[in-house]
């Protein structure tokens, strides 16, 4: 459960973004929507085979820069 503690005559709107990134630090939202539908092993090691790729990549162009 997310607590956010609210201090005395402190916006309503602070307290809910503050809320909001709580809750987006859980992940809880980002697991659901992953646990909807199934990836097989292979296709998860490739995608992240090529994140890596792309990742190395910009590096790379940077050291050139």
């Amino acid at each position: 459960m997310i607590i956010v503690p609210i201090k005395e005559g402190e916006n309503i709107d602070r307290v809910l973004k503050k809320m909001k990134r709580k809750f987006e630090k859980t992940g809880v939202l980002r697991e659901l929507r992953e646990r909807q539908k199934f990836t097989k092993p292979s296709i998860k090691k490739r995608e992240e085979r090529l994140k890596a790729i792309y990742i190395q990549r910009l590096r790379d162009q940077e050291e050139k820069a």
